[in-house]
């Protein structure tokens, strides 16, 4: 198990960072078969830095750039495209700061004008933070011959501060990738503010643990929302459902969006707000949360393993982010949102 780093958007020259989320690696990689892959992935961060000293890293990097299978990197990780001869004669971005020794390494270098900007060079993607992911994401599963249908759709997020910062992020950009209008929005906040979000991690506590996660800028005004345009509805985890089920509007809204026959995604704690607005009939979540979802009426169904979502008509559940590929998918299956390759 590594632990995963963060770089927060706050007002000083360079990022900052504190300790993100735990992730578990799923294949051992002296263990991995070049030929059985289809693309390659390089995330950035501090991790890079090391890596692109390591000469199996390279080599298979390098098996990867000499046979044009899509590969992409973003952020720090055109280190390792650099150290494997990978970016010569390329155009490419990364973050800011990596531009020099991307042009010693003979890349072509594209200036990110902002954070999220990414380029694109035949099988190479690259992108300058993890801002860009929607449009990172996309372009990769462009570079892997994808075609995505039904992204037509316009996708409402219920926010708040210390929402669970996976739970927003993932499924937000997730949905823009596919090409869906998304926007989030925060009771007494509008369109550029701030909200706040926490990591919530399995640590070997009896619950989860919490430390800083990113800053998420809303997209839309919360007052003068028109709940009628939206096809659907996701609401994140974390600790804001506590508060967001006092609030009348939060509850209207969910009640507009349930009554209309629309899908409604909900993970974690994000079923406080449902229970609060009387509209579930079975689900699951968070298992903190069986005693809301159980007063209000509504039929427990347990969340074994965590990582387990359920669809019940038009309402998605999921217990917590590890969930988050099925939690996107039965969305995606909801909406009509489909990828085909």
């Amino acid at each position: 198990m590594i632990t995963r780093r963060r770089v927060l958007g706050i007002s000083m020259m360079t990022y900052s960072e504190s300790r993100g989320h735990n992730f578990t690696l799923n294949a051992t990689f002296d263990d991995v078969e070049f030929d059985k892959y289809d693309g390659l992935i390089i995330p950035g961060g501090r991790a890079p830095e090391y890596l692109a000293m390591d000469a199996s890293v390279v080599g298979l990097v390098r098996k990867f750039s000499d046979s044009r299978k899509p590969i992409a990197a973003i952020c720090h990780g055109q280190l390792v495209l650099a150290a494997a001869g990978a970016v010569k004669g390329r155009k490419c971005t990364a973050f800011p700061t990596l531009g020099p020794v991307l042009a010693a390494a003979g890349a072509y270098w594209v200036e990110p004008k902002t954070m999220s900007g990414c380029a694109v060079d035949d099988n190479l993607v690259t992108g300058a933070t993890f801002e860009g992911h929607p449009e990172f994401i996309g372009l990769f599963v462009n570079a892997l011959g994808g075609n995505i249908t039904g992204s037509d759709k316009r996708i409402l997020f219920l926010c708040g501060d210390f929402m669970e910062d996976y739970e927003i992020t993932v499924p937000f950009q997730s949905l823009q990738a596919l090409g869906c209008h998304v926007d989030g929005v925060c009771p007494k906040k509008k369109a550029g503010d701030i909200c706040t979000t926490a990591v919530h991690d399995f640590e070997g506590d009896q619950t989860y643990s919490e430390k800083p996660g990113h800053n998420f800028t809303l997209t839309a005004d919360f007052d003068t929302i028109d709940v009628s345009s939206y096809d659907a509805l996701v609401i994140p985890g974390g600790r804001a459902p506590e508060y967001l089920a006092l609030d009348e509007k939060v509850i209207k809204i969910v009640k507009q969006i349930v009554e209309a026959g629309k899908p409604v995604a909900s993970i974690c704690h994000g079923q406080q707000i449902l229970a609060a607005a009387g509209v579930l009939q079975k689900c699951t979540a968070y298992p903190a949360v069986k005693l809301n979802v159980v007063l209000s009426g509504a039929t427990w169904l347990e969340p074994d393993p965590i990582d387990r979502c359920f669809t019940d008509g038009n309402l998605v559940t999921g217990a917590a982010w590890p969930g988050h590929p099925e939690f996107i998918s039965q969305l995606m299956a909801l909406l009509d949102v489909r990828v085909s390759f």
